[in-house]
């Protein structure tokens, strides 16, 4: 059960290719943009869709592979876990941010597409 502690599984839409960065030590790093949406129909039976956006990342072989496969529109499943860290902006301001480092992912093969 230790393996469910810090764990993220979500299906959604790449909003861009991903970003890839070579870094000098030799490590590769991959970027994602991933959509998910719900829908439900409000009171007075509108349907209506809810978009969350989520900052995902890849590193070393799974960021090769993401750079490869995946790109803006297709479909993923993925897995991975929650990382939460902090920085100092340009300004001085002490900034949040939370990304999903991603383990493994699945292409699931359908582009975007407007539903309800």
């Amino acid at each position: 059960m230790n393996q469910v502690r810090n764990q993220v599984i979500l299906i959604g839409h790449l909003g861009a290719d991903p970003e890839i960065r070579d870094y000098d030590n030799g490590k590769k790093m991959a970027r994602i943009s991933l959509a998910t949406n719900e829908y439900y129909k409000n009171a007075d039976g509108e349907k209506l869709t809810t978009t969350q956006w989520h900052n995902c990342v890849g590193w070393g072989k799974m960021a090769e592979l993401m750079g490869q496969l995946l790109e803006k529109g297709k479909e993923v499943a993925l897995q991975g876990k929650l990382n939460h860290r902090s920085y100092e902006d340009d300004t001085g301001s002490k900034r949040q941010f939370t990304e999903i480092i991603i383990n493994d992912f699945v292409l699931l093969g359908s582009k975007k597409v407007e539903e309800v």
